[in-house]
């Protein structure tokens, strides 16, 4: 130091005064909205930060209708149930809503069938009185339908569908701010520079779910306390703004479902039995095409990734290790991300975009599988001494060369099978 020059002394004790101090206010930041970051469980999620304690009055009985879900829309739908003289009774059997009732299947189908979620295009007319009664009770015998079949991967499943269209509807709505008021302390519009604008607390919340690098922090212009959401080529920052309340409206739905099963009594299960067995077995169908899309060559892997999968497929919370070899894996066996994805599909913790975020990160930057030896250290190798003869072997320490054993093995099988076949004649 003695050596340097005082003005390079100077710039150096100035850059270090700035770092502590960015440091300081950094650290008290962070203390602030600590609360805020954290993991949440994607099948019972409740919103770290409270929702805004008076919500923005919505008039338009065609906002109420086509976003039922908004708290909002609780009175309405009660005035609405009033003056029809609907009851329970009238939601299940009713003939007045029976086209409500249809809509609601198409909804379910939707969340199933549709991996775009429930379909925009087939929200009813909501600018007439029965277009406006056929949505917003369709909405509520789905949920009822949902409710009663007690599974809970398809309550999220179907509040991700709702989502997902609530989303693509916001992008093209001007109802984008009332109903962000009302599910974000802190979010405002620039007119003069046409851009959103959310508060730090809503947004680091909100984003861990979300994959994309727009969604991190470090990635994020952040100024007083604001995030500004700006405009990107083929990406509005209205978009955005849709983008996160798909995130907070799926928490809100699934949080109100799991508070609507406490209500659902038995009689109501046999009521609602044959549409609870409709969506039931469309799930079923799905998951056992998913099944059988990812267990081609089955034979041929390793019994710590078989193992890892029926641990998942039970609901068995698998450690970090034992999730990111499966990942890494797959990559390297060459199985499609979809696929990886739906080995994690019945964990316990299950998050669709969170997952999906994970394994595109595990593949784009070709993790490669840990060996036999980290296996066994994190408890994700199954197999004791004897239990199978090639695992056995002194040279086998990788999965993959299990793997790849088992694949001469079966080359060889199938040349010898080949060549003892009888030759067919030339005559």
């Amino acid at each position: 130091m003695k050596n340097l020059p005082t003005k390079i002394i100077s710039n150096l004790i100035l850059k270090f005064n700035l770092r502590r101090k960015i440091q300081q206010e950094l650290s008290g930041f962070f203390h602030r909205v600590s609360q805020a970051i954290r993991y949440i469980n994607p099948l019972h999620m409740s919103p770290v930060m409270p929702l805004p304690s008076r919500y923005p009055v919505i008039e338009s009985e065609a906002a109420l209708a086509r976003y039922p879900f908004l708290p909002q829309a609780s009175a309405w739908m009660s005035s609405l149930a009033q003056k029809h003289h609907i009851d329970l009774e009238e939601l299940i059997e009713g003939r007045m809503l029976e086209n409500a009732r249809k809509r609601a299947r198409m909804r379910l189908i939707d969340t199933v069938d549709n991996k775009e979620g429930v379909d925009v295009y087939g929200t009813g007319d909501v600018h007439s009185d029965h277009g406006r009664l056929v949505e917003a009770f369709s909405f509520y015998f789905a949920r009822l339908v949902v409710c009663a079949s007690g599974d809970e991967r398809l309550i999220s499943r179907w509040a991700q569908a709702e989502a997902s269209r609530a989303e693509k509807l916001l992008q093209v709505d001007n109802m984008v701010s009332d109903i962000s008021k009302t599910y974000f302390q802190k979010i405002k519009f620039e007119a003069e520079s046409n851009e959103w604008y959310i508060g730090i607390g809503d947004f680091v919340e909100v984003c861990p779910s979300i994959s994309g690098s727009r969604w991190r922090l470090p990635n994020c212009e952040l100024s007083d306390g604001w995030i500004r959401l700006h405009d990107e080529k083929g990406y509005s920052s209205k978009n955005k703004v849709a983008r996160l309340l798909r995130e907070r409206i799926k928490q809100s739905i699934v949080k109100d479902a799991n508070q609507k099963q406490k209500d659902i009594t038995p009689e109501l299960e046999v009521q609602l039995a044959e549409h609870i067995g409709m969506v039931v077995g469309l799930m079923a169908s799905k998951q056992s095409e998913a099944i059988s899309l990812v267990t081609a060559g089955e034979g041929e892997w390793p019994p710590c990734m078989k193992q890892i999968i029926g641990e998942l497929s039970q609901g068995v919370n698998v450690n970090h290790y034992g999730r990111l070899f499966l990942a890494s894996i797959a990559r390297t066996l060459g199985l499609p991300i979809a696929n990886c994805v739906d080995f994690f599909r019945h964990a316990p913790d299950f998050s669709e975009s969170v997952t999906t975020y994970q394994v595109e990160h595990v593949y784009q930057h070709e993790y490669t599988p840990s060996g036999c030896a980290k296996l066994k250290l994190n408890h994700n190798c199954p197999v004791s001494v004897g239990d199978d003869r090639l695992c056995d072997q002194t040279w086998m320490d990788h999965p993959l060369k299990y793997t790849k054993a088992k694949q001469r093995r079966r080359r060889l099988e199938e040349k010898q099978t080949e060549d003892s076949s009888p030759k067919k004649s030339d005559d």
